[in-house]
């Protein structure tokens, strides 16, 4: 008779251990703070979308001006108009039309046909004094309302000029001013050959160009490179 040789014995056998429990995920509860700091994320996300959103759409009424403003001129209800724009952060930059259009304004720079009226072109002093200016006929189409200028003076020849003499040397009298009006009509009012030009000098200048005028001699209007404001 043969006989197996038995198996070798081993420390686990014999020995009754326990099974390992399985774990298990538990849901989480309300008073799970991940849980409600999630929803309180979401519930911010959902607000501050509708928040944008709104105030994307949002108009409000703010005053456009109605034909070109120039520096000096005062506001009136004549000069603008309402308009219902969208804006956004920039409402409080531009003139409001849902209120009484305060008194005694002035305009302190040019503000084109159209634009929205910003607070900060408005103001209650514009030291500026509108000028008549006749100037030759023929002006460049660059020349008009809201346009900036330069003004010169050229001196005219004197009648008896020793030989050899210099000619008089043409002279700046202001820079940078605003063309205020035209005095035009299907093209020029020509009076005498000169076309007037009414334009807006600084208080500081103005004895200077007032004093040209009555020179002899005439005064250039120079258009200046971008010049409208």
């Amino acid at each position: 008779m043969t006989y197996a040789p038995a198996a070798p014995a081993t420390a686990a056998q014999g020995l009754d251990l326990p099974e390992p429990a399985a774990g298990r995920l538990r849901r989480p509860g309300w008073r799970d703070p991940r849980l409600v700091t999630g929803l309180v994320i979401v519930a911010l996300s959902i607000a501050l979308g509708s928040w944008v959103v709104s105030a994307a759409s949002r108009t409000v009424p703010v005053f456009v001006a109605d034909g070109a403003l120039t520096p000096g001129e005062p506001l009136t209800a004549g000069s603008v108009r309402a308009a219902d724009v969208r804006l956004g952060a920039g409402t409080g930059r531009y003139l409001p039309a849902d209120e009484p259009l305060p008194a005694d304004l002035m305009v302190l720079r040019v503000v084109d046909d159209g634009e929205l009226v910003p607070l900060t072109a408005l103001g209650t002093d514009a030291d500026v004094r509108s000028v008549a200016v006749p100037v030759a006929s023929g002006l460049s189409d660059r020349i008009r309302a809201g346009a900036v200028v330069d003004l010169w003076f050229v001196p005219d020849l004197p009648v008896t000029r020793e030989a050899g003499a210099d000619r008089p040397e043409p002279r700046t009298l202001a820079k940078d001013v605003v063309v205020e009006q035209v005095d035009a009509d299907d093209g020029a009012i020509v009076v005498d050959g000169t076309v007037t030009l009414h334009v807006l000098v600084p208080g500081d200048t103005l004895p200077t160009v007032l004093a040209a005028l009555s020179d002899a001699g005439t005064v250039a209007v120079v258009p200046v490179a971008g010049g409208v404001r």
